[in-house]
């Protein structure tokens, strides 16, 4: 047996029921009833905790991840600024203008290879992390 309510909406609310029912073709009363019987359903916390569990679990990895290629990336800039700084000699002034013209078209070489690998979609990240699991090294949380 049914008892029968009735119920007032705003115009919005009533709006987005009738359009879910049309979507579903299903009646709006049915998608009453299961909103209602989930809401009020003794295990719907739980299931929303696991929900939010699994939610937070995948954010985690993925903060994990951005952690660990951002220090490879400042490890990889601190190393190369060290070894530049001490292998690279000062250039007489009277070189530095032929010097300085080198460096600008090495920098733009340096540009344009970064933008075809980044257009590859290869990171130094996935790429060390594939060479460490070449060489056997497990790698702390696997390829990005």
């Amino acid at each position: 047996m049914r008892t029968k309510h009735t119920f007032r909406l705003p115009p919005e609310l009533a709006t987005k029921l009738a359009d879910y029912a049309a979507q579903k073709r299903v009646r709006q009363t049915y998608v009453v009833e299961t909103a209602l019987a989930s809401f009020l359903s003794p295990d719907n916390s739980e299931r929303m905790e696991a929900a939010l569990g699994k939610r937070l679990d995948r954010l985690t990895r993925q903060l994990e991840r951005l952690e660990r290629d951002v220090t490879i990336s400042s490890e990889t800039m601190a190393l190369f600024v060290r070894f530049w700084l001490t292998a690279t000699s000062p250039v007489p002034d009277a070189a530095l203008p032929a010097a300085q013209a080198k460096g600008r078209e090495r920098y733009q070489r340096f540009v344009e290879a970064l933008a075809r690998r980044l257009a590859k979609g290869q990171s130094l990240a996935q790429e060390i992390s594939l060479d460490g699991e070449a060489q056997g090294k497990p790698t702390e949380s696997g390829p990005a």
